[in-house]
Formats: structure tokens, C-alpha cells, sequence
């Protein structure tokens, strides 16, 4: 009872006050009829707060989000299905989905009435705005009774979480010979043998060209195969994103940091979808995501990876050892000092490919410390073999790509023509 009478509102307080008060104006004045006015005025906000607390009992929520996983600046819908477990009708329901700022205003819904058995189902969209794992909820639900004497509030459903990745831009095209690691030209094939013997065949399928039928595989074992087409040999492609707070300037969804991870989130599923096997990994070397050892792995690690990256506070750039392991290097760097940017110098061969976005940290807004040289950076860099091109705020990313690529073009000629002579 001291549980239900918790959810008086000031109105039934003040009701259950004045009858009180009645009750013991009408013992003093020996009023009969007022004493029987008074039990009801008495009884009245106590059993509406009762069968409101009953009613709140019987309440059952879920929650569903599609997708859960969605970009920055896209639009996820949520399903909220609520329905009434108890046998007593429920109304004057005030459901409030908990939605994080970055996501937008939190809903509220009025439900004047709810069905017993079927429930009412309740939706609203979100539009994120800013990269991260977010939470949904709890889902609270404020049950009244038509008079407004008594109020409960009750969590219908826990938190939900939503993934919201970084925006992905499509790019088009390659860096020359890019994928193929050091010291490969791109002739270089799955099967390394030469003649008939070193053909990887299968079995025939309905459907497969005859000019395809392996005869000598197929007179051994008595059972048609065809030859497997050769596929090019794909090397590997390591992404490197420099996501030191200092190295970085602005706030919020046009900061340089969020432009750096929405480009390399666009660069690792554009080589993926080219057959690149990708590791991506942080400018301490720290590896995020990495191919199985099939060569293979789904693009929604990579997001989901990007997703939950935060700035750290390390102050320079820290490598133990080449973050490439000896393969294609592709480094996103924001403002790096000349001793930062010599450690991917000093751990980079001139054999091995090097490309470098290099962003213009200050174009983004300006910061504490003092100014890098910006041209001397590039200057090292292509002193040392790395193609390397320079981002800013106003450049899409499709035309930064685009640079990258013609300087990994101009690269590998220039390499091709210091070997001929």
C-alpha cells in the first residue's frame, strides 16, 4: 500500500488531504452526511492508485532497429511493440524513448488506449549525425489515470545499441600496380608452373564450356574436369590512420579526424572490392582490422572498427617497426612533425610502395600548437620514394583518391625507368 500511495500526484494528495480534513470537521461538527463525503473523497485517490499500480505491472515492451547498423548523415527506423500482460485495461500511457543528442530529439508517444491482446506497435526515425556506438533507451512509460491523481513511472525496455559507421564515398580507380606488394610487377599469377601438369582443374559442371574439359586430369580419374581460369595474385594493402587527438583540428562531424576515418573506411572497402587483402592499422602500429588467413574478411569489421575509434593522446607518431610488414603502404596523416614522419621513412624501403595523404590540418581550424611546414613534410616524404598528396576541407574525396592514385602511377614509372638503366 505505501508502494502504491508513492505514485499520488499533487492533485490526489491534496484530494486525500481535504477528505481527511472533512472527516474530522464532520466528527467535530457530528455531520453525517459530510463524514460519508469524506470516505469517498478519501477512498477515491487511494483505489485509483491502486489499480494504476496494478495496471503498471501488466506492461511488456520491445524494441527493434533497422538497420543497426547505419551511416552518418542516413536514417535508421525504430519499432517500438508494446502490449498489456494484465487483465485489467491500461490508458493514459506516456511512453519516452531515451535518444542520445547525436541521434536527435527523444520521442514521446500518448497512448489513450491500449489493447490487451494485440498491443500497439510505435515508430519513429533517427538521423545521426556523428560516428560512434550509441546506446537506445531505456524505454520509460508514465501511466496515469484519466483524473490525473495518481502517476507511476516504469522502464518497459533496456538499452539498444545502434552502430553508426562513417560515411562512405565512392572511389574509382587504383594506384599503378597497387595490391601487388614489393618488388611485384603484376604479371605475377596464382599457378607459378608452367604446362599442362600445373593446370588446377575441378570437377564438370552443368553449364561449363567444353573448350574448358581437361583431358589428361580427365582420362586419370575417369570423370570429366575442366580447367579453373587463373586468377591475378592479389598482394596486400596496409591502411595506416594517424588518430592522434593533437594531430588533428575542429569539432564535431567536420573535423579532420572524421574526414580522415570516412576516407580510409572509403579506401579499404574500395580495395576490397578490387580482391586487396587489407590490414588496417593505427600510427602506433596497433592493428585494427586484418585479413583472415583465406584472405578475406567482411567489410562490416572495417565500419565497425572506425565506428568505435576514438582520438588518442599519444603526442607523436610511434613505430617500433614497418607498419606494412613489407607490403603497400597507404598513411593517412594529420599535422606530424618532421621526427614523426622520418619514423615511416626510417621503417619504409625504397623498394616497397609508399603513398601518403597528408591532411592540411590548420584548413580544418586552428590549433594550440605551433605551425608544421607542411610543404617541407611533402618535400621528405617524396625525398624518400613515397607518392604523396595533400587533403583540405574543400577537396571531395573522390578527388584526393584520384591525386593519390596518379602520384602511385607516376611512382611506379619512375621506379620501372631507374631499373632499365
Amino acid at each position: 500500500m505505501r508502494g502504491a500511495l508513492s505514485g499520488l500526484t499533487t492533485r490526489g494528495r491534496c484530494l486525500l488531504a481535504a477528505g481527511l480534513a472533512a472527516a474530522l470537521c464532520s466528527i467535530v461538527l457530528n455531520e453525517r452526511d459530510l463524514l460519508r463525503v469524506s470516505v469517498f473523497v478519501v477512498a477515491l485517490p487511494i483505489l485509483v492508485c491502486v489499480l494504476t499500480a496494478v495496471a503498471r505491472v501488466g506492461l511488456h515492451a520491445e524494441r527493434r532497429i533497422n538497420p543497426v547498423r547505419v551511416p552518418v548523415g542516413g536514417r535508421a527506423e525504430v519499432a517500438l511493440h508494446v502490449r498489456s500482460t494484465g487483465r485489467l485495461p491500461t490508458g493514459g500511457l506516456l511512453i519516452q524513448d531515451g535518444v542520445p543528442y547525436a541521434l536527435g530529439g527523444k520521442p514521446r508517444f500518448v497512448i489513450e488506449h491500449l489493447p490487451r491482446h494485440t498491443g500497439t506497435q510505435l515508430r519513429y526515425t533517427v538521423h545521426p549525425t556523428l560516428r560512434g556506438i550509441q546506446q537506445l533507451g531505456p524505454l520509460k512509460a508514465t501511466i496515469t489515470d484519466p483524473f490525473g491523481l495518481a502517476e507511476f513511472e516504469r522502464d518497459l525496455a533496456h538499452t539498444s545499441r545502434l552502430i553508426v559507421v562513417p560515411r562512405v564515398v565512392r572511389l574509382a580507380g587504383v594506384p599503378g600496380g597497387s595490391g601487388l606488394g614489393s618488388g611485384d610487377d603484376g604479371s605475377v599469377r596464382l599457378n607459378a608452373g608452367q604446362g599442362e601438369d600445373d593446370a588446377i582443374v575441378r570437377p564438370y559442371r552443368q553449364g561449363d564450356d567444353l573448350r574448358k574439359v581437361h583431358w589428361r586430369s580427365t582420362a586419370k580419374r575417369d570423370e570429366m574436369m575442366v580447367r579453373v581460369e587463373e586468377r591475378p595474385w592479389r598482394g596486400g594493402t596496409t591502411i595506416l590512420l594517424d588518430h592522434r587527438a593533437s594531430a588533428h583540428r575542429g569539432a564535431g562531424p567536420s573535423a579532420s579526424l572524421e574526414w580522415a576515418i570516412s576516407f580510409a573506411a572509403s579506401v579499404c572497402l574500395h580495395l576490397h572490392r578490387h580482391g586487396h587483402r587489407i590490414r588496417l592499422v593505427t600510427e602506433s602500429g596497433r592493428l585494427l582490422v586484418g585479413d583472415s588467413g583465406d584472405g578475406t574478411h567482411h567489410d562490416n569489421l572495417v565500419l565497425d572498427a572506425l565506428a568505435a575509434l576514438q582520438p588518442t593522446p599519444q603526442r607523436d607518431v610511434d613505430l617500433r617497426s614497418d607498419p606494412g610488414h613489407g607490403q603497400e603502404l597507404i598513411a593517412i596523416v594529420g599535422a606530424a612533425s618532421a621526427e614523426s614522419l622520418g619514423q615511416l621513412v626510417r621503417h619504409r624501403g625504397r623498394g616497397s610502395r609508399s603513398l601518403a595523404v597528408l591532411l592540411d590540418a590548420p584548413a580544418w581550424g586552428a590549433g594550440d600548437d605551433p605551425p608544421l611546414d607542411q610543404q617541407g613534410s611533402v618535400a621528405l616524404l617524396r625525398a624518400a620514394g613515397w607518392g604523396v598528396t595533400v587533403a583540405q576541407p574543400d577537396i571531395a574525396m573522390h578527388r584526393v583518391w584520384a591525386n593519390l592514385c596518379r602520384t602511385g602511377l607516376s611512382r611506379g614509372e619512375a621506379m620501372i625507368a631507374g631499373a632499365g638503366q
